[in-house]
């Protein structure tokens, strides 16, 4: 890909003023906070908000956390490329708040942590907490240069802004709010983030609407198209997006990041109470929904504009994560501004997630690798978090670098998550629902797990699944007409047959193919996480039975109890109601409206006659 911009110096003044406005109001939120906790002196304070947050913001910025640039350009090229079946993703954000809610918040919460690596310790060992620390610290560094490098380079080649400049401006605000304010700058940054996105969204799809001359005509294009693929049910494991690779996949991936990682799990645990914290990740499910419905929507608009006429076919733009930016010039260039709107909806994007990861690294490092080797005092070690902010922010920046040799933007980002998050998500559940789980079990769990999903995720990178099964849907240029088109005058070079996609495009099937090559390494992506997660899960159990785990007493803190979920709640509640209504009255409950309360050592329990003190 070269790296001369297709329309260079298409941004005006107004577009980059709207994009400065953005970087401003978030290094200013920093800054009220940094002048405004000025007198904290503890870390937790700094790294967790003081635990005094309430529902709303965080959900927010737990919406804001992972739905990043990557959502704003490669969603909607998603859509346009292979069908809006990714709408499926409402399903499995679902399951995931759900089971988050009521399997890891309540037990994070009950105890009361930092760091969700403090809690491999609690109930293993050392060995397993450092070993989980190091790999969220990989998964975490690797993805946020992937996240700042992305947008950067789709917006450059497209409006013409300088690539560097952009990766360093983000990064260097990011790092600035997160060194100054800790958490709190992060979450009410992301909730201004969160508006930010949805306004860039919505500019594009208003405009593409009032063009094509309503919805209808969007949705049947869109029909026309095939790319309302919903109803593919097709069970097959190697095929990349089917309802079930989406929903089951999908729910691994989101599981392993609602669940387990640092990132969110720092947000709902600074909540104020366990209702807050619950009542952030329901409310976060309508911000994570209403985002992908619009992402989905406007890849709808995108294919509806360019239905007759494909810019990267065609050679317009170098790769389909430019297709976004690409109709955004095309279609809101007439409106100064309003592009400038969609690039800081790009960059919103990258900057909570890229704060989100910095605050999350930030924490991980001060209380899994420094607090329990060091005595610092509370003041140092606020000192430290902030320094250590600075530092992450540096190395994802210079892991930028990096990104810019890497391949296809969302599906590297959810490899690594499920490379990663699969095998660490399997140790968690370990320790919080399988209480003979022993140290031993965790540790052998862990490294095969990582061992089976690297496996399969290195060698899906040099093996692309063929393109019967990542299925493409077709492309059109018979109605391209490149000497006259409205809002830029084209000067047409040599265009390149091939469009070079940077999504993993299929390799052609050689004869002298590995033989794993065509179903093992053809897995859909998103069975990464499961994978990792079954794997280390079933060797963990095993491992555990044979060296004892049987007699291994646990904590009940550490592990998931009844009376933790809502589920048990609402089970006694619709028990005590068909009881009613059956008329099995309580005769204890009954006696006692009408005599006036009993003694307590007689009411509602049975009588335990060798502990009691009544002679016999």
């Amino acid at each position: 890909m070269s790296g001369d911009s297709l329309v260079a110096g298409s941004f005006v003044v107004a577009d980059y003023v709207v994009f400065a406005l953005m970087l401003l109001v978030s290094a200013a939120v920093g800054v009220y906070y940094a002048w405004s906790d000025r007198s904290q002196e503890s870390s937790g304070d700094f790294l967790m908000g003081g635990r005094r947050l309430t529902a709303l913001p965080v959900s927010l910025s737990l919406t804001a956390s992972f739905m990043s640039a990557i959502t704003v350009l490669s969603n909607p090229a998603e859509v346009y490329r292979y069908g809006a079946n990714i709408g499926f993703y409402t399903l499995s954000y679902v399951m995931t708040m759900v089971v988050t809610s009521e399997v890891f918040l309540p037990v994070f919460y009950k105890l009361a942590i930092t760091s969700t690596y403090e809690y491999l310790e609690l109930r293993f060992n050392r060995a397993t907490r450092l070993l989980g620390t190091v790999l969220f610290i990989v998964q975490t560094i690797l993805y946020t240069g992937i996240v700042i490098y992305a947008p950067a380079l789709a917006l450059n080649q497209v409006t013409g802004m300088d690539l560097w400049g952009a990766v360093i401006s983000t990064g260097v605000v990011c790092t600035f709010y997160c060194t100054m304010g800790g958490l709190k700058a992060v979450v009410w940054t992301d909730v201004f983030q969160v508006g930010v996105m949805l306004a860039g969204f919505l500019s594009v799809i208003i405009r593409s609407v009032i063009l094509q001359g309503g919805v209808d005509p969007i949705i049947s294009d869109s029909q026309q198209g095939g790319r309302l693929n919903f109803w593919d049910f097709d069970t097959n494991p190697l095929r990349r997006h089917t309802f079930w690779t989406i929903t089951i996949g999908g729910t691994f991936v989101w599981v392993s990041i609602y669940g387990i990682n640092q990132a969110q799990v720092q947000r709902y645990i600074s909540c104020k109470s366990i209702t807050h914290a619950r009542l952030s990740l329901y409310i976060n499910l309508f911000g994570l929904c209403s985002i992908l419905l619009s992402s989905v929507f406007a890849g709808m608009c995108l294919y509806s504009v360019y239905k007759n006429c494909d810019p990267w076919t065609a050679g317009r733009v170098s790769a389909p994560d430019q297709l976004m930016p690409y109709l955004v010039m095309d279609i809101l260039g007439d409106y100064p501004g309003l592009p400038g709107l969609f690039v800081a909806a790009a960059y919103s994007g990258s900057l909570s997630t890229v704060s989100s990861s910095i605050n999350a690294l930030a924490a991980v490092t001060v209380e899994d690798l420094i607090k329990p080797y060091t005595q610092m005092s509370e003041k140092h070690l606020s000192w430290m978090s902030k320094g250590l902010s600075l530092l992450y922010g540096v190395l994802c920046i210079g892991m930028a670098g990096l990104a810019s040799l890497m391949g296809g933007i969302l599906q590297a980002v959810i490899s690594i998550f499920g490379v990663i998050g699969g095998p660490l998500l399997g140790l968690f559940t370990l320790g919080i629902l399988c209480p003979f789980a022993n140290s031993k079990g965790a540790l052998s769990g862990l490294v095969s797990g990582l061992v089976v999903s690297l496996w399969v995720g290195i060698g899906a990178q040099i093996y692309p699944p063929p393109p019967e099964m990542t299925r493409p849907l077709p492309l059109i240029i018979e109605g391209c007409n490149f000497t006259t088109t409205e809002s830029f005058n084209w000067t047409s070079t040599s265009l390149p047959a091939e469009p070079n996609s940077i999504t993993a495009s299929p390799g052609q099937t050689s004869d002298g193919k590995h033989l794993l090559a065509d179903n093992w390494y053809s897995l859909s992506y998103l069975y990464f996480s499961p994978i990792g997660t079954i794997t280390a899960i079933s060797v963990g159990l095993i491992v555990s039975l044979l060296t004892g785990g049987l007699k291994l007493k646990v904590e009940s803190r550490l592990t998931l109890m009844k009376e933790d979920t809502t589920f048990y709640y609402l089970f006694k509640f619709f028990q005590d109601r068909v009881m009613r209504r059956t008329g099995k009255l309580d005769l204890t409950k009954d006696r006692e409206k009408k005599f006036g309360n009993t003694n307590p050592a007689f009411c509602d329990v049975e009588l335990d006659l060798t502990k009691s003190s009544i002679p016999t």
